[in-house]
Formats: structure tokens, C-alpha cells, sequence
């Protein structure tokens, strides 16, 4: 195929490379950028050489403006876009109201759907009867519509997730073992909500906490490894034999309407990499002087109050988390303590996260799976019932794939293929 050059404005593509693999990178050119007469809206036309997703930024004197002030997009970016031409439409007057628009730059990008920006969002909005689920990307959670992350819609009507980088690391405690994951991942910035669960299973399932003015926005908990994959007889159980689920579970509908493989509940060994985020401390703050007992003698956690909900803050201990509490008691909203350095909320307590592995004994290896067979699933993280000790980052549970608690819920994962 013939290249393309750019002719009217700055384009930029980029190569990425992960373990094993080398994408080739799709050509932009022909970009065209032209505001409006009368308006402060940007219309920016571009050809494109193969299928990619498309990202817009935006430089004024060669300088990126921020990933916020580039929101306001529609027609041919933040998607996968076919060969051929396309065009954007940016509401500069909206997305950055007291800068001239006319000594702007346009800087399409365009990147392998196998190498794919930052972050993914599945729109939810259509419901459980949709057909399908658009899928959108971004190259940095500041970049997302509606002012970013903390936007309750991120927490209902889609599912937002950041992209963790292959790498290797010291799993578990004490004497810790090597283990090496090859693939990116994409992994749920927030645990799934009731919200999310209900946008795609329908109302059939029910949380335990149900008040109304916040159980959309709080996890979904109260559902089994099985409620999410599939039971074995159902084809949903094979792990580490295979990774099939059943059609109509959660992930099974969600691959489906997504049109995107790779869904699924995080390995034991990419939650751990997930959570730690580069730290080796017990919890991800890497604050190493850390521990679990706490310093003052009553079982609270004075490194563990600042990130997430377990039993000495949510109420348990006074016995208050009733199932119509508020989300000062029992679980909390999701996001509503710090993040890890890799943007990943409620890594500690909250829910106890459901992982694809049998528990088993940690070996080194290079993308593990678990162990063969077994009769208890992975359970990590801890959560609002949960002391301290439980929410560490090493901490690994053993439960029964077929029981339902109301302090176990899921985050998503999607491993990106090569």
C-alpha cells in the first residue's frame, strides 16, 4: 500500500512493542484541521491506511494542551475506525473556552487494535436487552468525556479500564517467588458495581446492601465465581484447562456484545501484580514502614483507613452494616479511597475479589494459571467484613466457586492477545 504523508497538519504514530511481538503501525495522513466560521467548533478530517483505533490530541506552539481539554469529540476517534477517510468533530468552545483555536495543531494518532491506548471504556448505556456494547479508548483517564474518571457514569453506565504493562515481580510473602506475565492487561479501574451487573445481567441478581441512594454506585457483591463465568456444567468452570464461559453468565454476555475476547476474572498472579503496582510493602501505598497490626492497639489500621473500606471502618465492629445502610457503613462507594500508583481503586477491602485459580501453592513461573484442578477458588484483597490482615496485597483466600458472601464481588480484567 501506498504511504501517506501528512500535508496539512502535525500527525503522529507511534510503534509499540510488547514481549514477543512487534505490531506494525497503521499510517495517517491527509489531516486537515479547520474551525468553523462564527463557532469555536473544529472539524478534522484524516485518511487512514488500515483498520486502527484513532486518538485526537491537540498542540498549540508544538506543546500538548492537557488530555482534559480534548474531550468533547465525536465521529471517527476514541474507536476502532476502518480504512479509508475520517473525520472529528472537536467542541473546542466547550473543552477549552478562553484559547484561540486557530494556532492549534491536530495530532492524530493511530494504534494497533492489538497494541491499543491507555484506556477502554464499554459503554453500558443500552442495557441488558442491547445487542451491543460500544467500545471505546482513550490515552489517559484524564482524557475521558463528562470530567474524567470521577464521573459517576464510570461507576454505572460504563466500565472503565487502564492498561497494565507486562512485567515481572515478587509474588507473595516471606520468601517470595519470581513470576513473570508476558501480556498486557487492561484491568478495571473500579470493582464492578450493582449498576454495571445490572446493565448487563438484568435485575434477576440482588446485592445484600440495597439502599437506594447509593447501592448503583457500590460493588456488586453477593455473587459467585459461577454467577460470573458460568457453572462447570455450563462450560463455565474449565479453568486452567480452558478459558470458555457460558454464554449467558456476566462475562459470557459481555464478551459477546463487546465483540472483544480476552474478558475475564484476573489470574491469582495478575490481581497481586495488579495491586502491588511496583510496591513490595504489605499495602500499596509502599510505605515500608507499614503493618498490618496498626500502631495503636486497637485493631485499626492507620495506613489501611486511607485506602480502602474493611472491618474497623465499615461499621462491622459496631455491628451498624445493616443491608439498607448508607455507605458510611458496610461497603463503599466505589473510588472513594486512594488509588494505587496504576490509578486501580478498592485494591484493598471493599470486596473480596473473585481470581480464576484453584488455590494452590505459588511456584516461580512465567504466566502462571494456578493449580490443576482443586476445590477452592482464589479470593483476594479482602473486604468490609474483613480484618486488616485479610487486605493485604499477599493475602490469598480459598472459597468455594459456588457460594455466594456479601463481601465477595469482582473486578473485570481483559488480556490483551498477541
Amino acid at each position: 500500500m501506498k504511504r501517506m504523508t501528512n500535508r496539512a497538519a502535525l500527525v503522529a504514530v507511534t510503534v509499540f512493542m510488547t514481549v514477543g511481538a512487534a505490531y506494525a503501525v497503521p499510517l495517517v495522513g491527509n489531516v486537515v484541521m479547520k474551525q468553523r466560521a462564527f463557532s469555536r467548533i473544529v472539524d478534522i478530517t484524516y485518511d487512514l491506511d488500515e483498520a486502527a483505533i484513532v486518538t485526537l490530541g491537540i498542540e498549540t506552539n508544538d506543546v500538548a494542551i492537557p488530555d482534559a481539554a480534548v474531550t468533547r469529540l465525536s465521529g471517527d476517534v476514541c474507536k476502532k475506525v476502518e480504512a479509508g477517510s475520517g473525520s472529528i468533530v472537536w467542541n473546542a468552545g466547550a473543552d477549552w473556552p478562553e484559547n484561540l483555536t486557530q494556532f492549534a495543531k491536530a495530532k492524530v494518532t493511530a494504534w494497533s487494535v492489538d497494541a491499543p491506548p491507555q484506556v477502554m471504556v464499554i459503554d453500558l448505556t443500552g442495557g441488558a436487552s442491547a445487542d451491543n456494547y460500544p467500545v471505546y479508548y482513550y490515552v489517559s483517564t484524564a482524557a475521558l468525556p463528562y470530567g474524567g474518571v470521577s464521573n459517576a457514569v464510570y461507576k454505572s453506565s460504563h466500565l472503565v479500564m487502564s492498561k497494565v504493562a507486562a512485567g515481572t515481580f515478587p509474588m507473595g510473602e516471606g520468601a517470595p517467588v519470581t513470576v513473570t506475565l508476558t501480556q498486557d492487561f487492561y484491568a478495571g479501574v473500579f470493582q464492578v458495581t450493582q449498576d454495571q451487573w445490572a446493565n448487563i445481567m438484568g435485575s434477576g441478581r440482588k446485592a445484600y446492601f440495597t439502599d437506594v441512594s447509593s447501592k448503583a454506585f457500590r460493588p456488586m457483591e453477593s455473587v459467585s465465581y459461577d454467577d460470573i463465568r458460568g457453572t462447570a456444567a455450563q462450560g463455565g468452570g474449565g479453568w486452567p484447562t480452558n478459558g470458555n464461559v457460558y454464554a449467558e453468565s456476566f462475562m459470557g454476555r459481555l464478551r459477546t456484545k463487546a465483540g472483544l475476547s480476552g474478558f475475564d476474572l484476573p489470574t491469582d498472579a495478575q490481581w497481586e501484580y495488579a495491586c502491588r503496582a511496583g510496591t513490595d510493602t504489605c499495602f500499596n501505598d509502599d510505605d515500608a514502614d507499614a503493618n498490618v497490626t496498626g500502631t495503636n492497639g486497637t485493631g485499626t489500621n492507620e495506613w489501611l483507613d486511607a485506602l480502602g473500606r474493611y472491618d474497623f471502618n465499615s461499621g462491622f465492629i459496631d455491628g451498624v452494616s445493616a443491608k439498607d445502610c448508607g455507605p458510611t457503613y458496610g461497603t463503599a462507594i466505589v473510588g472513594s479511597y486512594a488509588p494505587n500508583d496504576w490509578g486501580l481503586y478498592d485494591m484493598h477491602g471493599n470486596v473480596y475479589e473473585w481470581c480464576l485459580d484453584w488455590r494452590g501453592t505459588l511456584v516461580a513461573d512465567t504466566d502462571p494459571k494456578g493449580a490443576e484442578s482443586g476445590l477452592h477458588r482464589v479470593g483476594r484483597g479482602g473486604g468490609w467484613y474483613n480484618p486488616a490482615s485479610d487486605c493485604r496485597s499477599a493475602h490469598r483466600g480459598s472459597y468455594m466457586p459456588s457460594r455466594i458472601y456479601n463481601y465477595f464481588g469482582f473486578r473485570l480484567v481483559r488480556t490483551i492477545a498477541q
